[in-house]
């Protein structure tokens, strides 16, 4: 991933998680006041991918370990729709994993 990527996926998250809307010009804003320069595509191509998916969204699926799921759904969307059968298909692979056990069921702990 390039620096420009980074640092633009970044702008992108804090722009979001603060509730300002997501615009190129709010990116540029928010690396210049970072010190931080990347080519001057960036943050358009980042601000059209926040025009068309939701980024909590896509925040909360690499969250969970989803993104692959979320980053495939995205070809086929733009190509007519099929997203909402991708998502649910991400969901039951999610619940099937079998849980992990952790130390305390054990009977000891890592620092016990």
């Amino acid at each position: 991933m390039s620096v420009g990527e980074t640092a633009c996926s970044y702008a992108s998250i804090i722009l979001h998680d603060e509730g300002i809307a997501v615009t190129a010009d709010k990116i540029t804003t928010l690396l210049k006041t970072a010190k931080v320069q990347v080519e001057s595509y960036w943050p358009t191509l980042f601000a059209k991918l926040a025009e068309k998916k939701n980024l909590g969204d896509l925040i909360a699926n690499a969250a969970g370990g989803g993104a692959p799921a979320a980053v495939a759904a995205a070809p086929v969307a733009a190509a007519g729709g099929g997203a909402a059968a991708a998502a649910p298909a991400a969901e039951e692979k999610k619940k099937e994993e079998p849980e992990e056990e952790s130390d305390d069921d054990m009977g000891f702990g890592l620092f016990d």
